[in-house]
């Protein structure tokens, strides 16, 4: 299947890189600290969101900023040793032309430089959780993104892994790449569903970027 666009949205983790064992210990920890139990967090939608929201939707507000602090911090600090590229990024992002593509992630500005640091991923653009008032589902942070790349939200492509940001990406109008990498396929819905970027190649051409997946 081919896509023609002017740009490309990446997701962070589950879609560029790995951090979910990093991910797991922090959260767990942080779960012990704060009296949060495996039901709370069924409860809730967890993955592909703010922390803030996630934080925000199992503690009384007056905790909420202290304990967005320490998770915070315990994922920062657990950084180092605790991501990793997945397949078929490097070669995908060595192809394209750094004005082309962008990483928006819901994760804060620290903790997304950090692990995009610790896999050598330099993007000109990162929309972060910092950036924007509403995370996703949300497709503020989508249309963000390609504003601050100056292209059409609908000549843009945008590749996840979670149902949250395929569906910000859908309301914002973009084409969405799902990767089944933290979830199953039945749960991804998008314009093609891939194994992992390993599936994507990208040619530039005249009138932009030529996506080719094997979907």
């Amino acid at each position: 299947m081919k896509i023609y666009a002017d740009a490309l949205l990446f997701d962070n983790d589950g879609t560029l890189v790995s951090s979910l064992e990093s991910v797991n210990r922090c959260w767990t920890r942080w779960a012990q600290e704060y009296g949060v139990t495996a039901a709370d967090f069924a409860a809730i939608e967890l993955h592909g969101r703010p922390a803030a929201e996630i934080v925000a939707d199992l503690l009384p507000a007056e905790t909420v900023p202290g304990a967005l602090a320490r998770i915070e911090q315990l994922e920062v600090e657990d950084v180092r040793g605790g991501v990793e590229l997945l397949p078929g990024t490097a070669a995908l992002l060595a192809s394209l032309p750094p004005h082309r593509w962008a990483v928006v992630t819901s994760a804060g500005r620290r903790l997304a430089e950090a692990r995009l640091a610790e896999v050598g991923i330099t993007p000109k653009v990162t929309i972060a959780a910092d950036d924007i008032t509403r995370g996703k589902p949300d497709p503020e942070p989508y249309l963000l993104g390609a504003a601050r790349l100056g292209v059409d939200p609908a000549r843009c492509v945008v590749f996840e892994d979670a149902p949250a940001g395929l569906q910000a990406g859908r309301a914002a109008g973009m084409k969405t790449v799902a990767l089944a990498t933290t979830h199953d396929r039945s749960e991804l819905v998008a314009d093609v569903v891939l194994t992992d970027l390993s599936e994507v190649s990208v040619q530039v051409v005249a009138g932009g970027l030529e996506i080719t997946t094997a979907g």
